[in-house]
């Protein structure tokens, strides 16, 4: 808008308060946004009118436009929460929970939970935070201090809080002069309408009368349309023109705040406020003081900083007063706001890659959207940063934990064109090359585990075109590799027409799923998609389509056509349920398409109009594009999807780029690209270019880059065919854990095939002394080559026998492990029940005697984190009450009783049951919440619904499964299906089904839907074994979803869900003691098993192969009874070989491996070079190589 008709609005604003249109005039301030009203917002907020509260601020910032908007909105909300809950009025509360506070959860996942537990309260002042929270009107008036301030610093706010110095009726008076002075007969009518806009009828009705009124008639409609509001204003300043002394022919109108008058004739001229900001000056920075704790808010002690004062962020580019804009929490904040843009939509999985100018084909490479419904409920990335004088000890990002260090050069052996991490196994990277191979390596270890060259499966079933095409020329690249959102799957497009799907199943087992023979001429981009929870591919070419086909079948499905140049990137996505798919071409059009036949949504032009690819930061919130031009002019931009505009365009690229530059997005905070030789960082919230690495020299113009999922590490191509992996502090953490994951054989293939094999046992004794040794890995099947950078050539050509070389890990002594004993002194009985908190940051245990016992451990310098670790000891935790939670018990045997407790996902709260009533408990106060379902029957398993919390799947001692409501106190269903007590409850949010196991070592599948039985199986019990009578069968699903663990007394087995059929399965041998527990790591790599001889053990989970043996001397005394051992065991959420044992003394352990060794062991190799997860279980109990030596 010119500056002349924002003057205007401001005479208008003028002319309205002057009449007393009190509500015009505040509407008017909203719309047009230019000047805000800070005395009318004090009355509203004052007043508690909270909706025109957010309706007026509305008028000038969203609640994520910035981290003050964000901390300004989140104040208004919480104190609207909290008067509710001052009211009792907890259905309000939840409803203001759920519709204004929500969209804060996903900053601060803590947060959100802690202020959800309030409702748990009789009074939210029991918080500690609020414990001095007073009156509602005493509350109010101290918000609003801290409100004023956070709009002063609001840059959005900058030259709208200061009404320009008019002189009364300024607008009357140039009415009036308007009136006298018409020049053009148009300015007659628009004077009329702008006296009936501002309400001067005593003015416009002369206008519409008399002689007057046959001038208006004559006006040219055309011309006063076309006629601006500058235009007007100058005619309407002819009068003022006219008064002049001196008038110069050509007036130079620049307000309409003061009369006009030229300037003297030397060229002086008259001050005019027009010069100064339209508003008045600001003002200036230090004008206010650091805002403190506040009484009424916090306690007079400052508390240790707690998750509610997590948030920090960068401060803003401008000057702007000190402000306290702390974190956003419950309490009076004392640190600067951090704010980042909501999330719109779950966390996706993104990567992005793009081409060099290393070759003559144009490159086509955008970034994969892998979608899943559940990463929305983990936490986001922020990057804290501090400003000077903070003081807390909360862990934050910096621009220092960007992976800059080079941890790792891998040698490819051809230029990598694409990259894609694993998306769970995250140093496992797939690479595709320009001459058509494509590279699996274990980066941790530096061990290429695949070398695939190009090779058409079926050429008879290809196209003739594509026949011709490949014997004319052979040579062919790869454009894009990307895995599927789970990892079991991965694409590669090819340059010509085909692209190869193939099955991953762990190490390097993959096998031929789908060849597609997809566009006429290059296939430029491939992802995949899950519309309707339908797996789908989906590939655009240079035959301008994009096409889905089904990922399964490999039928295609959809033809989307409307592109009139190459189709060069692909980026799918969903928003709100709704499935659509952003396509760029190579004329620079950006098109979205839904999954139908109704052709494109929207038309965009990229900046460039070349090579652009697009993509959504992890959290799904932030649309990104990267492009090139054909000139070489490169630009990153954020988008505003609501409107298809730029909203941010990022600097740095200062010379012109020889190829097409990349991108990536790592943290939900940083972006990054490569080029001029090196790799560039920008925050997303700053257009300045944060940081430049080199990655030691000895890259391309354009390297090709790619972030692993927690962006702790990332991949940069190099010259001579190399990849750099580069690390942060956390990426060279899980390098050294996951160093020998697969095997290195270098070491040991330069032992012992330097000479050759006179005396095999003497080369094994040699290889296996320090008791973790690796195998060597074989040249496979099918042309793959592994470890081909790190083999040496053999001197015989006899085959190793790679099971000889291995030797199982046996830890014996305390020094061999890391270990930490947990145990309340007071009350001694076994643990029946045992987890971490979803956080990781604590143990839950349930004992024999019906009481939870909760360990905390503290954030310190030795412990950063917080979260739970062998190295510091926790607090065996308390509410200042004292009290303790303790279920309901009935009178009888406490051997049969079969405790249970379930952990709802945001740590809130904990179901459990020792034989009684169900009850339902507050982990933060300890208070129970209410009991239901008292028995008969008992409950024996809870589970909550993993979409739903209050929906609860309850395992009863009659065999029976009950669905029950918590918030309607209600079954909903009943499932029958056992014969025995239920000891296993497990839901798949994939797959929406449920899997139940009993005592009867019977297994059901039910389908959440409908609640229906779909299968049931019984398991393989080794023949000449007898199980206890009443023996548990638990269940857990593996991390991709599709399979689950089942234990035993008598195996642990892997199955297949829709079918359940057994995949894998380990059988100890008769004289081995029974298995008393297992589970999965967080990560679903390895499964950890107890035994009732106090032996652990650790598997690989791929395999079902033994890694590690733990024996009981390591980590019991030495004079311990032998009627102690594990009776649970549970994996640490995030730390891959963290693990803990509730022992039948009522002790728990906490094991983890030496730092020095990083994990449990080696598994053996298996037999055929395979480590599926999907071969056939044995018939006769597995190999004497893996059974446990007691």
């Amino acid at each position: 808008m010119s500056s002349l008709s924002r003057e205007l609005v401001f005479l208008i604003l003028q002319f309205l308060d002057e009449e007393k249109f009190k509500e015009t005039v505040h509407k008017l301030e909203q719309e047009s946004g230019f000047y805000f009203n800070m005395k009318y917002f004090e009355d509203e907020v004052h007043n508690g009118n909270w909706d025109e509260v957010e309706r007026y601020l509305s008028g000038f910032t969203k609640v994520d436009d910035n981290r003050y908007s964000m901390k300004i909105f989140f104040e208004i909300r919480k104190q609207k929460y909290l008067e509710a809950l001052d009211k009792h009025d907890r259905s309000k509360g939840v409803e203001i929970l759920v519709k204004d506070l929500k969209v804060f959860s996903s900053f601060n996942e803590e947060l959100f939970k802690e202020i959800t537990q309030l409702l748990t309260l009789e009074n939210f002042r029991e918080n500690e935070q609020l414990s001095k929270y007073g009156d509602t009107k005493s509350a109010r008036a101290i918000m609003l201090v801290e409100l004023k301030k956070l709009i002063e610093a609001n840059p959005l706010f900058r030259d709208k809080l200061q009404f320009p110095g008019l002189k009364s009726s300024r607008l009357r008076t140039l009415i009036n002069q308007r009136f006298w002075a018409v020049g053009h007969v148009e300015d007659v009518l628009g004077l009329f309408y702008v006296c009936l806009l501002v309400g001067e009828i005593s003015v416009a009705l002369p206008m519409a009368s008399g002689h007057m009124w046959a001038t208006w008639k004559q006006c040219d409609s055309v011309v006063f349309q076309n006629c601006s509001v500058e235009a007007k204003s100058a005619l309407s300043l002819n009068w003022q023109h006219q008064l002049c002394k001196n008038p110069r022919p050509n007036p130079d109108i620049k307000t309409l705040f003061v009369d006009h008058s030229c300037g003297q004739p030397n060229g002086a001229r008259a001050p005019s406020p027009a010069n100064n900001p339209l508003l008045g000056s600001m003002t200036k920075p230090g004008g206010f003081p650091q805002l403190g704790v506040h009484g009424h808010f916090q306690p007079a002690a400052a508390p240790a900083p707690t998750p509610l004062a997590g948030w920090m962020s960068n401060p803003p580019t401008i000057s702007h007063p000190p402000v306290s804009g702390g974190p956003i929490g419950l309490s009076a904040p004392n640190n600067p706001t951090a704010i980042l843009k909501h999330p719109r939509t779950p966390t996706t999985n993104s990567a992005v890659d793009y081409p060099s100018a290393d070759t003559d084909h144009v490159s086509k490479r955008t970034r994969p959207i892998n979608i899943s419904d559940e990463v929305n409920n983990l936490p986001v990335n922020i990057l804290p940063i501090t400003y000077p004088g903070q003081n807390h000890t909360q862990p934050m990002h910096s621009p220092d934990d960007l992976p800059k260090n080079v941890a790792r050069t891998l040698s490819q052996g051809s230029t990598p064109m694409s990259m894609d991490f694993h998306p769970v196994q995250q140093t496992v990277l797939l690479v595709g090359t320009n001459v058509g191979d494509i590279g699996l390596w274990e980066v941790g270890s530096k061990e290429r585990l695949v070398l695939k060259n190009f090779k058409v499966w079926d050429l008879g079933a290809c196209s003739m075109p594509l026949q011709t095409s490949l014997v004319k020329e052979p040579g062919i690249a790869v454009n894009r590799v990307v895995w599927s959102l789970d990892g079991t799957l991965f694409g590669v497009a090819y340059s010509k027409q085909i692209v190869q799907i193939y099955s991953y199943h762990g190490a390097d087992d993959i096998r031929h799923h789908l060849e597609i023979d997809a566009h006429v001429g290059g296939v430029n981009d491939i992802a995949f998609s899950l519309p309707n929870k339908q797996l789908c591919v989906v590939t655009c070419g240079d035959d301008k389509t994009i096409k889905v086909w089904d990922g399964t079948t490999g039928a295609k499905q959809y033809t989307f056509e409307g592109h009139d140049a190459p189709v060069y990137s692909v980026c799918p996505h969903y928003k709100e349920n709704i499935q659509f798919i952003f396509s760029t071409a190579l004329d620079g059009k950006i098109k979205a398409w839904l999954y139908d036949n109704l052709g494109s949504r929207v038309d965009y032009d990229a900046p460039g109009r070349w090579c652009t690819t697009m993509a959504y930061s992890a959290d799904g919130s932030r649309l990104f594009s990267c492009g090139t031009s054909k000139d070489g002019d490169s630009y990153i931009v954020e988008w505003n999807e609501s409107e298809g505009a730029v909203k941010r365009t990022y600097q740095g690229f200062r010379k012109r780029s020889t190829g097409v530059v990349q991108f990536d997005t790592t943290r939900n905070r940083f972006l990054a690209a490569g080029d001029e030789f090196m790799i560039k960082f920008w925050d997303m919230d700053n257009v300045s270019l944060l940081t430049t690495i080199d990655a030691d020299g000895g890259l391309p113009a354009s390297p090709r880059i790619r972030f692993n999922k927690e962006g702790t590490l990332l991949a940069v191509s190099a010259n001579d065919n190399v990849i750099k992996i580069l690390a942060n502090a956390d990426g060279l953490r899980l390098l050294r854990t996951l160093e020998n994951r697969s095997f290195d054989a270098s070491r040991a293939a330069s032992e012992t095939m330097a000479k050759p094999l006179m005396n095999p046992m003497a080369t094994v004794a040699a290889a296996t002394t320090s008791g973790i040794t690796q195998s060597v890995s074989m040249v496979g099947m099918n042309g793959d080559a592994r470890n081909l950078g790190d083999v040496k050539p053999r001197i015989t050509e006899e085959p190793l026998d790679k099971s000889k070389i291995w030797k199982l890990t046996e830890i014996n002594e305390p020094a061999q492990l890391r270990s930490l004993r947990l145990m309340d002194n007071m009350r001694p009985s076994k643990i029946s029940r045992l987890i971490y908190t979803n956080s990781g940051i604590a143990i839950l245990a349930l004992a024999s005697n019906a009481i939870h016992l909760l360990w905390k451990w503290p954030r310190n310098d030795r412990n950063t984190s917080g979260k739970a670790t062998t190295s510091v000891a926790p607090q065996l935790w308390q509410p200042p009450s004292g009290i303790l939670m303790t279920n309901d018990i009935i009178d009888t045997n406490a051997d049969e009783v079969v405790p249970c407790f379930a952990l709802s996902k945001n740590d809130s709260y904990v179901m459990s049951a020792s034989g009684g009533k169900i009850s339902l408990f507050n982990m933060m106060t300890f208070k129970t919440m209410t009991t239901f379902m008292p028995p008969p029957p008992a409950a024996t398993f809870l589970a909550f619904h993993p979409q739903d919390n209050n929906i609860i799947a309850i395992g009863m001692d009659d065999s029976t499964i009950q669905i029950y409501n918590v918030r309607v106190d209600e079954v909903k269903s009943k499932l029958k299906g056992h014969s025995k007590r239920i000891t296993g409850l497990a839901f798949s949010h994939t797959l929406n089904v449920l899997v139940s196991s009993g005592a009867d070592a019977q297994l059901c599948l039910w389908g959440t839907d409908g609640w229906d039985k779909q299968r049931s199986r019984f398991l393989q019990i080794p023949a000449g074994r007898i199980p206890s009578a009443l023996s548990d069968t638990r269940v857990q699903f593996h991390h991709d979803q599709m399979h689950f663990l089942a234990v035993h007394e008598t195996q642990i087995a892997i199955y297949e869900t829709m079918k359940l059929e057994c995949v894998k399965q380990w059988i100890p041998r008769e004289s081995s003691a029974p298995i008393s527990h297992a589970t999965f790591s967080c990560d679903s790599q390895l499964v950890f098993a107890s035994f009732l001889d106090a032996t652990v053990c650790v598997f690989s989970a791929a395999t079902l192969k033994l890694c590690c043996r733990i024996n009981p001397s390591s980590y019991l005394p030495a004079n311990i009874s032998s009627t102690v051992y594990p009776l649970v065991i549970a994996a640490h959420p995030s730390e891959q070989n963290q693990f803990a044992l509730g022992l039948t003394d009522g002790v728990v352990h906490v094991l983890e491996p030496l730092e020095s060794e990083g994990k449990w062991g080696v598994a053996p190799p298996a037999e055929n070079g395979s480590a599926s997860s999907m071969s056939t279980p044995p018939t006769g109990g597995a190999s004497n190589s893996d059974q446990p030596q007691r």
